[in-house]
C-alpha cells in the first residue's frame, strides 16, 4: 500500500490547527508548495519535506509513522465535563463541581459549580496551595476568606490566595451557579 503524503500532510496540519498559509509562513515556503503537496501534484524531496515539517514541528520519522499522537482536546460539550462532587462526602446532590477536561499536565483547573439552597463546602474551612477566582452566574453565595465575608450575586466575582482558609455557602432559596478557576488544580 502506498503512503499518501498529501493526505498525511493535510491531516497533520489540521491536527495542529494550521491553515496552509500559516504552515507555509512557519516553514519558509510558499503556500502554493503546501497546496501542491497536499493535492499530491508534486513529490517533495526529503530536504523539502523536512523544511515543511519544521513548521509544525515534526520529524520525518513521526510524519511517516502510522500512529499520530492523540490530539489534545480543546472544546468540551456540557456532557463531557467531569463531575467531582463524589469527592465531598455527604454533599452529593447539594454541591456540584464539574471540571473542564482531564488535568494531567495542566496548571489550571476550570470548574462549573452549583450549590443547592442551604448547601456549603462544609464546616471546616478549605485551604490549599493555589489561587482561585470565579464569577457568580446566578443565585447568591456567601464567601468567607479568612476573617472577611461577603455575599456575592450574579456578575459579582472573587479572586484570592487559596492558602487563606475559605468557605462557600448558599444561604439563598435558589441554586447558585459559579464558573471558577484554580491554579494549580485543587480538587
Amino acid at each position: 500500500m502506498d503512503f499518501d503524503v498529501g493526505a498525511r500532510l493535510k491531516q497533520v496540519r489540521e491536527l495542529n490547527g494550521l491553515s496552509q498559509r500559516q504552515l507555509a509562513q512557519r516553514a519558509g515556503v510558499t503556500n502554493g508548495t503546501i497546496s501542491l503537496i497536499e493535492q499530491n501534484r508534486c513529490s517533495p524531496s526529503i530536504s523539502s519535506m523536512r523544511k515543511v515539517l519544521q513548521g509544525i514541528p515534526m520529524t520525518l520519522a513521526e510524519f511517516f509513522s502510522t500512529d499520530l499522537p492523540p490530539q489534545e482536546q480543546i472544546f468540551f460539550k456540557k456532557e463531557e465535563l467531569i463531575e467531582l462532587s463524589s469527592m465531598l462526602s455527604g454533599r452529593i446532590g447539594q454541591v456540584s463541581f464539574r471540571q473542564v477536561g482531564d488535568l494531567r499536565g495542566r496548571n489550571l483547573q476550570v470548574l462549573h459549580e452549583r450549590y443547592a439552597p442551604g448547601a456549603d463546602t462544609g464546616r471546616s474551612m478549605l485551604q490549599h496551595e493555589s489561587e482561585e477566582g470565579g464569577i457568580v452566574l446566578r443565585g447568591q453565595i456567601e464567601l468567607t476568606v479568612g476573617e472577611r465575608k461577603e455575599i456575592l450575586g450574579p456578575g459579582d466575582a472573587y479572586l484570592f490566595d487559596s492558602r487563606i482558609p475559605h468557605r462557600f455557602r448558599n444561604l439563598g432559596d435558589e441554586e447558585c451557579e459559579i464558573v471558577s478557576a484554580c491554579t494549580p488544580p485543587y480538587l
